[in-house]
C-alpha cells in the first residue's frame, strides 16, 4: 500500500520512495504515482473547473513527471516540481486551444468540479458557497486559486505556490490578494442567487444558468446597488478561514491513469510502439522508468499494475471489494434465498425473466399495522463505489453496488426548491438478482406532515408529482442484491436527492418495526416473500443505456 499524502512537512517521508523510483524500483514508482495523483487531480480539476480536458491534462502531467523523474536532483522539491509540471500543462492546454474552443459549457457536461468539491467533501454553509463561487472566476484566476486553495488547506507552502506559478513570492502575494477579492465578489453573487430578490429574478430571466464574465459583471453591479442583495444575514467568514485543513477532493472511482507509450495501455501499445514519438520512447527508457513501460492506476484503490512491454503484468493484492466472500448463515427459523441459475446470465444465452414488479400505486397500510416477518437472505457484504454513503443530488450521478446483502436508499424531496414531475432513478447493468424487500423510515412520502403540506408537497411548498403508475416510495427503501447493479440519479424537473448505504438485515428489520409509539408516523412495510416472487424495483434493466432516464417504468428482468 502506498503511504497517504498528508501535509506540508511530510515530504521527507517520501525521500526514500523517490530515490528508489529514480533507481528503477517498480513498486516505489507505483507508490509515488498513487500517492500524489490526488494532489495533481485537485490542481488541474479546480483550475479547469472539471472541463472535459481534466483527464488528459492529469495524464500528461503524470507521464511527464514519470519520464523526467531522473532529472529531479532534490527530493525535497518534489512537490513544487510536480505542481509546476501540472501548471505548465494547464497553460499549454490553454495556448493550444483556439478562443472559439474555450467553451466552458463543456465543464458542466463533463462534471463541474465545484459540484464535486461540495458533494465529495460534504461541504455546507459558507464552505459550500466558496466552492460554488469558483465557477465565476476566469481561467487564469482559477489557476492561481487552485494553488492558493491548497496552500490554505495545508497542502502547499507559499514558496511552493510561487515556484509552481513561476513568479516571486512578492508577486504571488499581490496576485493572491487580487484573486481573493474576486472570489469575495463571486461569493456575493452565489449568496444573491440563493436569495429572493425580485429585481434579481427579473434580471436573470434571460440568463442560461452558466457563469461567465459578462453575467458576473452584471450581477456584481446589481448587488452593489441593491439593499436587499447587499444585506448579509450572517457574518461573512473570510475564505482562508473556511478552507483551513479542508481535504483534497478524492479522485473519482473509475478514473484510469495509463502511463504507457503516450497514454495507451501497455497491452494495446506494444504492437503499435513503432508509431510513437522518439521523445515519448526516450522518456520511457530513462533509468528512472526503464523497467516501467506500463503503469495503470484505477482510482478507488482497485489496483496498480506496472510491467515492461515484454513481460506479464504483476498486480498488487486485490482489495476487499474484489476479494471472494463467504456467505454468512441466515438466522435460525427464517426463510433463506438461493439465487437461481437464471440470475447469473451468460453471454451465450438470453437471461430468463425472474421476479415481479409493482407497477401501480398501492394504498398506504394502516399506520398501526405491524409488518410481517422480514425473511433473512444470505449476507456476505455489499461494496459501493462511493464508500459507506453515496449522496446523489444531481442528474448524472451514479453508484455501483456489488456483492450479496442489503442496500438502503433514502429519499430527500424538496418541492419548495424546485417543484415539478419527478424523473425516477433507474437501476442499470444488473448482473444477478435485485429485489425490493422492505419500506421504512417511519412514513410514506405522501403521509401528511402538517396542516397544509404532505410528504410530496402542498399548497405552501409546491408539489412534487410522480409519473403515473409509479409506486409511492417511503422515506427509506430497502433492497436485496446478489450480484451487481448501478443506480442512477435522473433528476430533471423536481428537485430530489437519494442517499445510498450498504445496509444489513438487522437494520432493515429494526426500521420497519419502528412504529407510532416510537414517534414515527407509521410502521414500515415488508415486501419480501423469501422467494423469486418478491417484487423487483421499477425502472430496472440488465442493459446499460446511454441515458438511464430512458429505462421503462414497467420493468421485467
Amino acid at each position: 500500500m502506498s503511504r497517504p499524502y498528508r501535509k506540508r512537512n511530510v515530504i521527507s517521508e517520501w525521500r526514500s520512495t523517490i530515490a528508489a523510483a529514480q533507481a528503477g524500483d517498480r513498486q516505489a514508482l507505483d507508490e509515488l504515482v498513487e500517492g500524489w495523483l490526488p494532489l495533481v487531480y485537485n490542481v488541474v480539476g479546480r483550475a479547469l473547473n472539471g472541463h472535459a480536458d481534466v483527464d488528459d491534462v492529469v495524464q500528461e502531467t503524470m507521464l511527464r513527471a514519470v519520464g523526467n523523474l531522473g532529472s529531479l536532483r532534490d527530493p525535497d522539491s518534489f512537490r513544487s516540481w510536480l505542481v509546476a509540471i501540472a501548471v505548465r500543462q494547464i497553460r499549454d492546454r490553454a495556448r493550444r486551444r483556439q478562443p472559439a474552443q474555450l467553451d466552458e459549457s463543456a465543464a458542466h457536461e463533463a462534471g463541474d468540479f465545484a459540484e464535486l468539491t461540495v458533494l465529495r467533501l460534504q461541504l455546507e454553509g459558507q464552505r459550500r458557497e466558496v466552492a460554488e463561487a469558483v465557477r465565476w472566476l476566469d481561467g487564469e484566476d482559477r489557476q492561481l486559486l487552485s494553488l492558493w486553495w491548497l496552500e490554505v488547506a495545508g497542502e502547499l507552502s507559499r514558496r511552493e505556490l510561487a515556484a509552481a506559478a513561476g513568479i516571486s513570492r512578492q508577486h504571488a502575494a499581490v496576485r493572491v490578494q487580487r484573486v481573493k477579492e474576486r472570489l469575495e465578489t463571486a461569493r456575493g453573487i452565489v449568496r444573491a442567487l440563493d436569495g429572493a430578490c425580485p429585481d434579481l429574478r427579473e434580471l436573470t430571466t434571460r440568463w442560461n444558468g452558466r457563469p461567465d464574465s459578462v453575467w458576473r459583471k452584471r450581477l456584481a453591479r446589481h448587488i452593489r446597488g441593491c439593499g436587499y442583495c447587499g444585506d448579509t444575514p450572517e457574518a461573512v467568514v473570510p475564505a482562508e478561514r473556511l478552507l483551513v485543513g479542508i481535504a483534497l477532493v478524492p479522485v473519482p472511482v473509475g478514473f484510469t491513469l495509463s502511463l504507457a507509450f503516450g497514454g495507451k495501455t501497455a497491452t494495446a501499445a506494444t504492437a503499435a510502439s513503432v508509431g510513437w514519438s522518439a521523445k515519448v520512447m526516450a522518456a520511457l527508457t530513462q533509468p528512472a522508468v526503464a523497467v516501467t513501460a506500463g503503469a495503470t492506476l484505477v482510482a478507488g484503490g482497485a489496483y496498480v499494475v506496472t510491467h515492461p512491454p515484454d513481460g506479464p503484468p504483476t498486480a498488487k493484492a486485490p482489495t476487499a471489494s474484489s476479494a471472494p466472500r463467504e456467505p454468512s448463515p441466515a438466522l435460525p427459523g427464517t426463510p433463506t434465498f438461493t439465487p437461481s441459475p437464471s440470475q447469473s446470465p451468460t453471454p451465450s444465452r438470453k437471461a430468463e425473466l425472474y421476479g415481479t414488479v409493482v407497477d401501480a400505486v398501492e394504498p398506504a397500510p394502516d399506520p398501526n399495522a405491524v409488518p410481517g416477518a422480514l425473511p433473512h437472505r444470505p449476507e456476505s457484504g455489499i461494496t459501493s463505489t462511493w464508500g459507506a454513503k453515496a449522496v446523489m443530488q444531481h442528474r448524472g450521478e451514479a453508484v455501483t453496488l456489488s456483492g450479496q446483502g442489503y442496500v438502503l436508499v433514502r429519499w430527500q424531496i424538496s418541492p419548495q426548491s424546485r417543484p415539478g414531475t419527478l424523473v425516477m432513478p433507474a437501476w442499470t447493468g444488473l448482473k444477478g438478482g435485485l429485489f425490493h424487500v422492505a419500506s421504512g423510515g417511519g412514513r410514506r412520502m405522501d403521509d401528511t406532515t402538517g396542516p397544509d403540506t404532505t410528504g410530496m408537497g402542498g399548497p405552501v411548498t409546491g408539489y412534487t408529482v410522480l409519473p403515473d403508475g409509479t409506486q409511492q416510495m417511503w422515506q427509506n427503501e430497502y433492497f436485496y442484491l446478489d450480484g451487481s447493479v448501478t443506480l442512477h440519479q435522473n433528476e430533471r424537473g423536481a428537485d430530489y436527492g437519494v442517499i445510498v448505504f450498504p445496509s444489513t438485515w438487522e437494520a432493515a428489520d429494526k426500521d420497519v418495526r419502528t412504529g407510532p409509539e416510537q414517534g414515527a408516523i407509521r410502521y414500515g412495510l415488508v415486501r419480501d416473500t423469501g422467494g423469486d416472487d418478491t417484487p423487483v424495483p421499477q425502472y430496472l434493466t440488465r442493459a446499460t443505456p446511454a441515458d438511464a432516464a430512458t429505462v421503462p417504468q414497467e420493468s421485467r428482468v
